[in-house]
């Protein structure tokens, strides 16, 4: 699995930003009972972890990352952060070293758009659960991207992105796909939340955590890959950029969603 954002400290930065920023969206009803144990895969550098652990607090967390740097900038957070419920290990989500139906809960956030293989992921996860379990999947959706002023060139660049995750094996639009590849993993009653972020200028906090921190951020992240690969040239791509930028005046829009899959193992 390659992470087409890279690893750099300045994505670890955009990283959290956007966990911050989407707390109260994305997780303010991802709570677990105390006592039970719950594994996130895929925690990258904790950003999401800090927020489990917080909303649940006598709940315990297995989370896991294949990266031994973002394993280690994880543990770190949550040392800094003051929680004791979270226990860390490195490891590949398609073959963790734990027993059939060692967890109450799955967790997984911003993972599936990186791997070439989603549902043999989720099958491989799924045996780890108790049945009457939960999993919990969270993505975003490239494809649901609008804003004004609208910009042609914004929508080529966001495209440099989305066709480079492709290439890396991943999909950027996964978003709207959470209902049928739990579907295809044997789960059942399904239910999909769409999430969206709407962020004008009444909204500076959005404006500055999500439109710049967190969404044009990641686009200016893949800004020399874009152009090695010839897929836009570099004049065409910052126009791209400062069309983003441009949505984050006074008379700006920008919009985007994100998709909130839970199941239950039966």
């Amino acid at each position: 699995m390659k992470y087409v954002h890279g690893y750099d400290p300045r994505e670890n930065i955009r990283l959290q930003d956007q966990a911050s920023t989407l707390v109260q969206l994305l997780h303010s009803d991802t709570i677990y009972p105390a006592g039970s144990k719950v594994l996130e895969a895929g925690c990258g550098v904790g950003a999401q972890t800090i927020t489990l652990a917080k909303n649940s607090p006598h709940a315990s967390f297995t989370s896991v990352d294949i990266s031994e740097n973002s394993i280690r900038e994880a543990m770190g957070k949550i040392k800094e952060a003051g929680f004791s419920n979270v226990s860390f290990q490195q490891g590949d989500i398609f073959k963790l070293p734990f027993e059939p139906e060692s967890f109450d809960h799955l967790f997984i956030c911003f993972v599936l758009e990186h791997l070439a293989q989603p549902v043999e992921a989720i099958n491989c996860l799924k045996d780890l659960l108790k049945v009457g379990g939960t999993i919990t999947v969270i993505e975003g959706d490239h494809g649901s991207t609008y804003f004004y002023p609208d910009s042609e060139a914004a929508h080529k660049a966001i495209q440099c992105q989305v066709e480079l995750q492709r290439r890396a094996g991943g999909d950027a639009n996964i978003g709207r796909e959470l209902y049928p590849i739990l579907k295809k993993a044997g789960f059942s009653s399904i239910q999909v939340s769409p999430r969206m972020v709407y962020v004008d200028s009444s909204k500076p906090r959005l404006v500055e955590g999500f439109t710049k921190n967190t969404f044009t951020a990641m686009i200016e992240g893949v800004r020399e890959s874009s152009i090695e690969s010839g897929l836009i040239n570099g004049e065409s791509f910052d126009e791209g950029i400062k069309g983003l930028y441009r949505t984050t005046e006074d008379d700006g829009v920008f919009c985007y969603t994100f998709f909130k899959a839970v199941s239950t193992k039966e």
